[in-house]
């Protein structure tokens, strides 16, 4: 029998680890249709760091609802774990994929190959450093209770988020700057009439 301190019922039953390790999965089925859907966003929209940061903030209602409502059934398990796995992966993709290309493009690192395996390197490296440390910190909190971990992943979410506000803020102006040049274009272009003389 599994102690409720570290493990949490589903409709009144403890899974057994295999179990557990099976429905775990889907929270990567989630994440790869969120990496899919957060690139396609991103492109649509031309806006990663929004979209980055959008996801990252929608993946905290989602863990919460999954910690007070995924014991309901397992069909509210699945359902939710997908779902956040779809947000927390979203951005992961976009980063580790799509920020790297973007970087590979960039005028300030074009042609460079040493500064653009640094950027690359330090992208990868972070990623893997918070692999190690993610589960560590979670096997330390389980011993205190679910309520801890899941504070801990909320709070690295919100850190990651609020992290990415300085790319949403530059984003969002470059795009209004170029809607207002667009707009003074396009009016420019309507005023200049031609004079008709009777």
């Amino acid at each position: 029998m599994y102690s409720p301190r570290v493990s949490t019922a589903i409709d009144g039953q403890y899974m057994s680890v295999k179990s557990a390790g099976n429905l775990s999965t889907l929270f990567d089925v989630g994440g790869i249709v969120g990496g899919i859907l957060a690139g396609y966003i991103s492109d649509k929209l031309r806006a990663r760091a929004t979209t980055a940061a959008t996801f990252l903030y929608a993946a905290i209602p989602a863990m919460l609802l999954y910690r007070f409502y995924g014991g309901i059934s397992p069909m509210s398990n699945i359902v939710l774990m997908m779902v956040v796995g779809l947000f927390v992966n979203g951005p992961y993709a976009l980063i580790t994929t799509a920020v790297s290309a973007d970087l590979g493009t960039h005028s300030s690192i074009r042609g460079d190959s040493r500064a653009l395996a640094t950027v690359t390197a330090i992208i990868d490296g972070t990623g893997s450093l918070g692999a190690a440390l993610g589960p560590l910190l979670t096997g330390f909190l389980s011993t205190i209770g679910w309520d801890a971990v899941f504070t801990m992943l909320i709070i690295c979410e919100l850190a990651a988020g609020l992290l990415l506000t300085r790319l949403v803020i530059s984003e969002q102006a470059e795009k209004l700057s170029k809607r207002r040049h667009h707009g003074q274009h396009n009016a420019g272009g309507n005023t200049s009439e031609p004079l008709h003389s009777d």
